[in-house]
């Protein structure tokens, strides 16, 4: 019996790859096809068609890495083609030299311009109309393949080292008739056979298909498929007409097209990538008007409406009809680990409004498949944002433990819980194979409580979507004995069914930290930076700009911030801001970034000349003695000047270095802090307790190989550290006028830190200059405090997330490396550390033990400032940086979350006599306002975004210094949740960690 089944399993695969696959296309014709190589960057239509073409012949090269050849594909069917029965189809061959998503693709335009559908390896044909001429252009993209192993080196990534050989040669473009009996046979081989080998052996369906398929290959001759092809879909019949068991796994299966918005090509090519499967999905839907497709990301809309304004009006069409379906609500699927409160708000702030104006839709998802961790303040990001699902994948990536559930309520740090699918198929590119659909049946953690599950399916990256093949598959299984069932619809139809059945679902709290990809914390220094700087700038741009209008009629340039919105929230997506894309990308970043900085500082400029009523030159504190207008932007009063206002105070000192034994003592009254003859941090006390903050030397430099097993930018291993080089010596540690220096030098590099302290200041500011040159490298800075802490706090989004610093579980282990935003801190009831960072995420956080000479135990904060990988970007990180440390002693929660602000918000000083009132007071210290600014509808009003930062509750009173008529409670997107309160003076109690949006009627 096992031969006789693995003979005609042997023989059903000969006869598929060399019989049927080649019998589904029964006639074909040459055309005429002629080229013309675009000679930079892709141009529009109406340019490339004016273009003189020649002619060109398959097997030419053509295709630099990133070029474009246009195609202009001229002919007519046979005339004896008039009695064929079958569907008459240009069939489109590149060249290509793999699957799809890294390969060559292009996107069919008419003669008009009008859009006909993308070509990519897996779909690669163009319906056409029976007996008229063909007359199409081709776009077609030389897009490197850069998949690889995702740890070699590759010049590719870069315009200038790609080279300009051609990557592809063209195959055959040709006129062909596919038959349909054949095609639809080759569906149903395709879906039985898969179903068959994911059956047990002792299943009779098993034998039953098997037995089933053995008929099929009796009954269809392979020398004249096409005449035998109906016989043997007739024998198929029985087999796929048995309904499922009445028990089984129900999938919603929704069309998608996962499109990283830039990853292994650059953001221009993701434009195109959208275009060539919006394209192909919209055919579909023209085609089965059954089919649903599930599109994320507001960005990827815009850039189709903006750049293929015929292709978006059929997509609105299709949205109208129900099948074209944005979901999430996001400008991007972003990284939710790095990006500030108020950037991750804006994201569903942008992405909802699109979708409103656009499609008139409030997507009640967030959708993020593919993004590296979940913040734990996400839940209630969402919920303020007017949604109630979420839905992710990339939690089956985990290399150590496997998430408990499937469906599940997931609580964030102030206790809003959001209704989550984890799709059990584990993936988001699904083809609706026999193999998937039983993954997820057997994957599914809720088994017996609930009964379905969601499989998005499609292509993605380009590689075209969802396919006529994949549609034909959800066909065949709606209803098939031994398979789930599938229906195709929407992911709110899925949710509200997956609720419905499991009223009262489990429930996870805290992040969703994905134990993987632990690197994208860290890799990419400078965009990382940007982004900080840029999140920071919008803040200052938006309060003062707000300010001015309220106080002085100042023009509000509401356009501009959207618009620098958009590009900072775009730079957020999740192969970007984690430093995993390739070095086009990066450096388009890094411009861009500098784009935005100059935009954001000349309207900062000219809203504090409004407010300061004088002519004057931004610049940071004046020199000693001299009486400045000081604009402070960070949310608590310091230097004698209010939160969120500005007086005039003369301009602080930094305390002076002095010589003590070998080293070097800082000491302001407030903290003392020894540096010793290596450069090294030795003690550290603050005059308020008198303790020492010090278990051992900090300010310490480390090394580490770091050569994780795939994943060169994506991933930190734990074994890194078990090879650690500690940069002890010092070439020159000296005084600088109020700073201690420290020079070192170590590989190809060198780092010069300069360690000072500002008059009346309570942190120890620690400024990092690395000229940063080596390979697979992981460089870290230590502290090793005297705290005895069995958890550490980090910042996050309006909050923070306590984490364990011990490895008691396989859970505490898997995180040995982990994001925080401005500041970490570490503590003990009465006594705790903070460190602060400009732009620094990734952090490990561990218990030191005492060892055999009785070292002190203590608790160990190390910063990951640079790493060196080689994939994508050979060059990553290296070069020069700039990176700033603050370490504050005897620090509560509280003035870590004054710390992190204060690092990353200079004082502004401009000339000026007048003090500037805030618009906002708050009485309270633990609330912090998150952003002041006007509407976003363009009415004046003031919208103010706070939030409990201690995580403890808090009654505050929120005073506004100008005059309104009401002001309201609303959610995110300035929509009231409460009735308007006609009050100067408005009282709100806040749970710990509330995000609260105050809108002042003007």
């Amino acid at each position: 019996m096992h031969d006789d089944r693995r003979l005609t399993e042997e023989r059903l695969d000969r006869f598929t790859r060399e019989f049927l696959n080649g019998a589904v296309y029964s006639h074909s014709a040459q055309v005429t096809v002629t080229a013309w190589a675009a000679p930079g960057e892709p141009v529009p239509f109406a340019e490339a068609v004016a273009q003189e073409y020649a002619a060109i012949t398959p097997g030419t090269p053509w295709g630099a890495p990133w070029s474009t050849l246009w195609l202009h594909v001229t002919g007519a069917p046979p005339s004896e083609w008039s009695d064929v029965d079958g569907a008459l189809e240009l069939r489109v061959e590149l060249g290509f030299t793999g699957g799809p998503g890294f390969n060559a693709e292009g996107l069919v335009y008419r003669a008009d311009g009008t859009v006909v559908k993308g070509i990519s390896p897996f779909n690669a044909y163009v319906p056409l109309a029976p007996g008229e001429p063909v007359d199409l252009y081709i776009e077609a993209a030389a897009n490197p393949d850069l998949g690889g192993d995702f740890v070699s080196p590759t010049h590719l990534g870069d315009r200038e080292t790609a080279g300009d050989g051609p990557l592809y040669r063209l195959g055959t473009i040709d006129l062909a008739v596919r038959d349909r009996t054949v095609w639809e046979l080759q569906q149903d081989v395709w879906t039985l056979n898969g179903l068959m080998h994911e059956l047990p052996f002792d299943l009779p369906r098993r034998h039953e298909v098997l037995r089933a398929l053995e008929r099929m290959l009796d009954v269809v001759d392979p020398h004249d498929v096409a005449g035998t092809a109906a016989a043997g879909r007739a024998v198929l019949a029985p087999a796929l007409a048995s309904p499922a068991y009445g028990s089984a796994h129900r999938i919603t299966a929704v069309g998608h097209a996962h499109i990283d918005s830039a990853w292994l090509w650059p953001v221009r090519e993701t434009a195109r990538k959208c275009a060539r499967t919006f394209a192909n999905v919209v055919d579909l839907m023209d085609r089965d008007p059954s089919f649903r497709f599930a599109c994320s990301s507001a960005q990827q809309f815009a850039w189709v409406r903006d750049r293929y304004p015929e292709l978006f009006g059929r997509i609105k069409d299709k949205v109208a009809a129900g099948q074209f379906i944005p979901v999430g609500g996001m400008w991007v699927e972003a990284d939710t680990n790095m990006p500030g409160g108020e950037a991750m708000a804006r994201q569903f702030v942008m992405g909802k409004r699109f979708f409103l104006h656009e499609f008139g839709i409030d997507t009640p998802e967030a959708w993020l498949p593919d993004s590296f961790g979940y913040s734990a303040a996400m839940p209630q990001i969402v919920a303020a944002a007017g949604s109630q699902y979420f839905l992710t994948q990339k939690l089956s990536w985990n290399q150590t433990n496997r998430m408990p559930h499937s469906t599940f309520l997931w609580e964030g740090i102030d206790g809003t819980a959001l209704f989550t699918h984890f799709p059990p198929v584990d993936k988001y590119n699904s083809d609706l194979s026999g193999a998937d659909l039983a993954r997820a049946q057997k994957n599914y953690r809720e088994q017996g409580a609930g009964t379905r599950s969601l499989v998005p399916f499609g292509w993605g990256d380009g590689g075209g979507g969802p396919t006529r093949e994949m549609l034909a598959a959800a066909s065949r299984t709606a209803s098939l004995e031994g398979s789930p069932t599938v229906e195709i619809a929407s992911p709110a139809e899925f949710f509200d069914a997956a609720a419905a059945e499991l009223p009262h679902p489990p429930r996870w709290v805290g992040e969703l930290y994905l134990e993987f990809h632990r690197g994208t914390y860290t890799s990419q220094a400078n965009t990382k930076q940007g982004n900080r700087r840029s999140e920071h700038l919008l803040r200052e741009a938006e309060l003062w700009a707000a300010t001015a209008a309220v106080r002085t009629g100042f023009a509000y340039p509401l356009e501009e911030f959207e618009e620098v919105w958009h590009l900072v929230l775009l730079q957020q997506f999740h192969d970007i801001l984690p430093g995993s894309s390739i070095a086009w990308v990066h450096k388009d970043a890094e411009r861009n970034y500098a784009a935005v900085a100059r935009r954001l500082e000349r309207i900062i400029a000219a809203a504090l000349e409004a407010l300061a009523g004088s002519d004057y030159r931004t610049q940071r504190v004046a020199d000693a003695g001299e009486r400045r207008l000081v604009f402070n932007a960070a949310p608590h009063a310091r230097d004698g000047v209010p939160a969120l206002g500005a007086a005039v105070i003369e301009a602080p000192e930094s305390a002076q270095p002095t010589p003590e034994g070998s080293g070097f003592r800082l000491d302001n009254g407030v903290v003392s802090a020894l540096i010793d003859a290596r450069g090294l941090l030795v003690s550290l006390v603050d005059a308020a307790t008198g303790r020492e903050a010090m278990a051992a030397p900090g300010n310490l430099l480390q090394l580490h190989r770091d050569v994780p097993n795939h994943w060169e930018a994506w991933d930190i291993d734990s074994f890194y550290r078990r090879d650690v080089t500690d940069l002890v010596d010092a070439v020159a540690v000296t005084i600088d006028g109020e700073a201690v220096v420290v020079r070192r030098a170590f590989g190809d590099s060198t780092i010069m830190q300069r360690i000072s302290l500002r008059a009346g200041s309570p942190a120890l500011d620690i400024e990092n200059d690395i000229d940063w040159h080596e390979r697979q490298k992981l460089l870290k800075l230590a502290f090793p405090f005297d705290v005895h802490a069995d958890r550490s706090a980090a910042e996050t989004q309006f909050g923070h997330v306590f984490r364990p610093t011990h490895a008691n579980t396989s859970w505490d282990a898997a995180k040995f490396e982990i994001c925080a935003h401005r500041w970490v801190h570490v503590g003990e009831p009465d006594y705790g550390v903070a460190v602060a960072n400009d732009s620094t995420y990734g952090h490990d956080i561990t218990r030191r033990p005492s060892d055999a000479e009785g070292a002190t135990p203590g608790t160990v904060v190390r910063l990951s400032l640079l790493r060196a990988p080689r994939y994508p970007d050979p060059e990553t990180d290296q070069g020069r940086h700039r990176l700033a440390v603050s370490v504050r002693p005897g620090a509560t929660i509280g003035d870590a979350v004054e710390e992190g602000y204060r690092r990353n918000l200079a004082p502004r000083s401009v000339p000026g006599s007048a003090a500037v009132t805030p618009l906002i007071a708050v009485d309270h210290p633990g609330v912090i306002v998150e952003a002041v600014k006007l509407a976003e509808d363009g009415s004046g009003d003031v919208v103010v975004r706070l939030y409990e930062s201690r995580g403890t509750r808090a009654s505050a009173s929120v005073r506004a210094e100008f005059e309104h008529r009401s002001v309201v409670r609303t959610d995110l997107l300035e929509r009231p949740v409460a009735e308007p309160e006609p009050a100067d003076e408005t009282r709100i109690t806040l749970r710990p960690f509330q995000l609260v949006t105050l809108r002042f009627h003007r």
